[in-house]
């Protein structure tokens, strides 16, 4: 059996007296949140939501202090869930990770087994983080899209905030699964790499003018927002009959500012994708599918960036600025 050394490394948030703040810490295993099943991190994910948690600029945690990272994936020590062995590869995405207790930036975890799924064959860990939870938004947006009728033959596919990990994926997925699929960034010298994940089109964000009646000339048969705010609003007016909007982010704003004339007169639905709180059978149905049929092609193409525990800082301030491309990998040893 793996000894557990006496302290190891974490990326740690807190809230208290002495201000918000983030960084590196030695902690030791008692300092982690209660868990049946302990593991080695060895690596994990950086997402939108671990970059709002790490500078303070979004209310992600709910208590303090807790090791940030919603996304982890490494091997057993020890299980007291009969599920799982010493050795095993594992994976967690969501789940109340650095939300409700301790996240995925951590040498070493304690973790709810209720959380922890079986790496898939075929993935590696590094392989499963960088999927992590954007591709696996991606694919659970995909999976709900399709059980209320969405097929490739009704129409392409829009995908607003392209670019990023979540849009990336979405592209990458659909794309193999035979869907004609759109991109809309504002990064228009990224072009060239969203047609390379298979946009049949690519648009830029300052190009596309709305209209002012609440329903509009049809564009697409469905759309994966990443994006939220003025942008949902106006992919809400121009989507097919019976199409379906799958809203999983909210870049551009919480508010939403639009008419239910598009769900009543063209029977469009929006549906909520709450990736974290997926339930546990649809987690290891949608894993499986991404480490097989739905495996992304181009996953080397979107994970274009590694760093340590100790770049975390720099790489938040980057998503953080809205110059992230792609996924980028936490190195946990």
């Amino acid at each position: 059996m793996t000894e557990i050394p006496d302290t190891f490394k974490a990326f740690r948030i807190h809230n208290d007296a002495e201000g918000y703040r983030s960084g590196i810490e030695d902690i030791t295993i008692d300092d982690l949140s209660e868990g049946d099943v302990v593991i080695r991190g060895e690596w994990s994910g950086i997402n939108y939501k671990d970059a709002l948690a790490a500078t303070g600029k979004g209310k992600i945690l709910q208590k303090y202090p807790l090791i940030g990272g919603i996304d982890v994936a490494g091997s057993v020590i020890s299980s007291e869930c009969e599920r799982f062995s010493p050795g095993d590869k594992v994976l967690v995405t969501g789940c109340n990770l650095s939300e409700k207790r301790d996240g995925g930036y951590s040498q070493y975890l304690r973790l709810d087994s209720n959380s922890v799924i079986a790496l898939p064959a075929g993935l590696s860990t590094r392989d499963a983080m960088g999927i992590g939870t954007a591709g696996f938004t991606a694919a659970i947006s995909l999976f709900r899209m399709e059980a209320l009728g969405q097929t490739p033959q009704a129409g392409p596919i829009v995908i607003t905030g392209a670019s990023g990990g979540v849009g990336s994926f979405a592209i990458d997925i659909l794309t193999r699964v035979g869907y004609d699929v759109h991109a809309i960034t504002g990064k228009v010298d990224q072009f060239d790499y969203l047609e390379n994940l298979g946009a049949s089109q690519c648009i830029s964000r300052h190009d596309l003018h709305w209209g002012e009646r609440p329903l509009e000339s049809i564009r697409w048969a469905g759309c994966i927002d990443s994006v939220g705010g003025d942008m949902l609003a106006g992919i809400s007016r121009v989507i097919d009959l019976w199409g379906n909007i799958a809203v999983c982010g909210m870049a551009g704003g919480i508010g939403l500012n639009a008419t239910n004339l598009p769900l009543i007169l063209r029977g469009v639905s929006l549906i909520g994708i709450s990736s974290a709180n997926t339930p546990y059978d649809i987690r290891t149905i949608l894993w499986d599918r991404l480490a097989n049929e739905w495996r992304p092609r181009h996953l080397d193409t979107i994970v274009n960036n590694e760093v340590s525990l100790q770049d975390l800082g720099e790489a938040f301030e980057t998503l953080m600025q809205g110059n992230a491309l792609g996924r980028t990998v936490v190195d946990l040893s």
